[in-house]
């Protein structure tokens, strides 16, 4: 017992259990021929969630030792300017369809869950939490404090999109007979954020490149939207 409580408490020990679960969830994934049912993000989710209940380690302390991992988000995601670059030429030729695309999508994402909402009685403020949901977590939580949501709650709904995104997308890429990959990645990006690019990465750099630019453009008009949206339907 003396054994586990030294190592529970040190920051390091954190981060090699982080790594190593998804260094295995990554093998594992491909023994299982890549289904997304069974995504590396899902499956380390899914073991360290379970490993820190069956230790009865607070979040906190969990984080104290993972966070060098949770700063490295920032830089990932300046990173898919690299891909935007290299395909950008394309990218400059579609521009206007893509706005018009991301436009209509965000306000599909925001009225289709808070009509759901309403549909089944949920409160203002699970409303509010469930409305930034198609953004990735930075933001979703940053629109959630400013609109009076609850960011915990969002930022747990946003994983559960993402994870959603990633295992319905190629049921839905195979039923609409999608094969242009700069689709499969902007559908991914505005559909679902970081776990989305993550598996369109997967595809090509193509899809990453337009991936990572949907999730930016979305992220940042839901940013816009999402309280005009709110005051007009008069969610408080």
């Amino acid at each position: 017992m003396e054994f586990w409580v030294y190592f529970a408490t040190k920051p390091l020990f954190w981060l090699v259990v982080t790594l190593l679960v998804f260094i295995t969830a990554i093998h594992f994934n491909r023994l299982v021929k890549g289904t997304p049912f069974l995504h590396p993000v899902l499956v380390s989710m899914a073991i360290i969630i379970s490993f820190l209940l069956a230790t009865n380690t607070r979040y906190d302390v969990y984080f104290e030792g993972a966070q060098f991992i949770h700063f490295l988000l920032g830089p990932a995601i300046v990173a898919l300017a690299v891909p935007l670059y290299d395909h950008f030429s394309r990218i400059v030729e579609m521009w206007g369809q893509l706005l018009v695309v991301c436009f209509t999508g965000v306000i599909v994402a925001i009225l289709s869950v808070l009509a759901m909402g309403h549909l089944f009685g949920l409160p203002d403020e699970v409303l509010l939490s469930l409305a930034p949901k198609s953004v990735t977590s930075p933001i979703a939580i940053g629109i959630a404090e400013k609109i009076g949501g609850l960011p915990s709650l969002a930022a747990g709904l946003v994983l559960i999109t993402g994870a959603m995104g990633g295992v319905l997308a190629p049921f839905v890429f195979r039923l609409l007979n999608v094969k242009d990959d700069s689709v499969k990645g902007f559908s991914l990006g505005l559909a679902a954020h970081g776990m989305g690019t993550a598996y369109a990465i997967e595809i090509s750099t193509l899809a990453g490149a337009f991936a990572g630019l949907a999730m930016g453009l979305a992220g940042l008009l839901t940013a816009f939207l999402l309280p005009m949206v709110i005051s007009v339907m008069g969610i408080n």
